[in-house]
């Protein structure tokens, strides 16, 4: 009898995680860095001139995380609503601060113009582990769906549930690693009791855009934002990216609703998934936090226009 070889630490191969592997996977987990000081108190700070909630708690164990949503001040109903979210994989750092970076620095030119909600760390604690999983081995942009088994899915899908049918733009910040190759992919593989096949990281910023209600000119509004502040990834020899075909420069499509990922949480129009590079030796931390700024204004931009 053939046997798969093993490619990850834990488990099985061909054999599916139980609640052994993912105790084993658990106690792996490391803390790395801080939630309450790299975000919690950048939130704070915008109190003066932001309206800040908190919109649930984590309890993981004897950890508790605050869930904190950054909305514009004097709310007006009037207006469209633009919504931000960053952090939900926790290893995606430049998601998390370019969100927050966006609050700090642009936030303010769209007073009068819309109204803006923005969670920039939607998974803490897989923030401070730098790590994709909630600590239920659970991705939580997988899990955007009524019934949610991650509550970091589930706490948000209630924060904007009042207000999904107005969202007029969802921008969700993430990032491709190469981790995602080294750690991430395997991890999944082996507690899904899949293959693991070996596939590559795209060297630049790409969107995902969503195939069940494309937006060609919208995603490109963004594309060529961004590419002021950092180079966008081309395709690879087989004209994909990550495996899925390319349909125009540094976008590619995915059944957001289908897949359970955050930017299906609402009923936007518009609607997308940034992807920097973080490990390019072309961009910078700050770039990459100025790429997911300057991705989200340019989604608004074109949102406000294209109303």
């Amino acid at each position: 009898m053939k046997t798969t070889p093993a490619f990850y630490p834990i488990g099985t191969p061909g054999t599916p995680w139980g609640d052994a592997e993912r105790a084993e996977w658990f106690a792996r987990q490391v803390r790395h860095r801080s939630y309450e000081s790299e975000v919690v108190s950048k939130v704070e700070r915008l109190r003066d001139r932001f309206d800040v909630e908190e919109y649930g708690r984590l309890e993981y164990g004897d950890e508790s995380f605050p869930l904190l949503a950054i909305r514009s001040r004097n709310w007006d109903y009037e207006l469209p609503v633009m919504l931000v979210t960053g952090g939900v994989h926790g290893y995606e750092t430049s998601g998390v601060h370019g969100a927050l970076q966006f609050v700090d620095q642009h936030a303010a030119d769209y007073v009068g113009r819309a109204n803006l909600l923005v969670a920039p760390c939607v998974s803490p604690w897989a923030y401070e582990r730098i790590h994709r999983w909630n600590p239920n081995a659970i991705d939580p942009n997988r899990s955007f769906y009524n019934d949610s088994p991650a509550e970091e899915s589930a706490a948000l899908m209630r924060l904007v549930a009042p207000i999904s049918d107005r969202v007029v733009m969802h921008i969700d910040l993430h990032e491709t690693t190469d981790t995602d190759e080294t750690e991430f992919r395997p991890a999944l593989a082996a507690r899904d009791g899949k293959p693991f096949a070996p596939g590559g990281i795209p060297d630049g910023f790409y969107l995902v855009d969503d195939s069940e209600n494309p937006q060609p000119e919208f995603q490109q509004a963004v594309i060529a934002a961004v590419e002021q502040v950092t180079h966008i990834a081309p395709a690879d020899d087989n004209g994909e990216i990550i495996g899925s075909p390319v349909v125009a420069r540094g976008v590619i499509e995915y059944p957001l609703k289908k897949l359970g990922l955050c930017a299906s949480v609402t009923n936007a129009r518009y609607k997308t998934t940034t992807e920097v590079y973080p490990d390019s030796p072309r961009a910078t931390p700050e770039q990459c936090n100025a790429a997911q700024a300057a991705a989200v204004c340019a989604a608004i931009d074109y949102s406000l226009m294209h109303q």
